[in-house]
């Protein structure tokens, strides 16, 4: 599988389960033969813009294994669209 198709693989899998991702910051080849995925999601969408909030992108680490299935995700942290990215 080409890295295209594990990086569509993962915006799916965020867009049915966890929220619309923005942007793939980083993906990176580890150890084991898998990958380490970060990618910004927006979070609560609906509600910042009913109470005219800016949005919030929540940054997400994401694991996938050799056989390309999704094994582990987790929110690292959390930031208002308009605040600049942590480096």
């Amino acid at each position: 599988m080409k890295v295209a198709e594990i990086l569509e693989s993962v915006t799916d899998f965020f867009k049915e389960h966890v929220a619309p991702p923005h942007r793939i910051i980083s993906y990176e080849s580890i150890q084991n033969g898998g990958w380490k995925i970060t990618l910004e999601a927006f979070e609560e969408q609906e509600y910042m813009r009913r109470y005219a909030k800016d949005e919030l992108l929540g940054i997400y680490e994401v694991l996938v294994n050799k056989q390309h299935n999704i094994t582990s995700f987790s929110r690292t942290s959390l930031r208002y669209r308009s605040s600049p990215a942590e480096k």
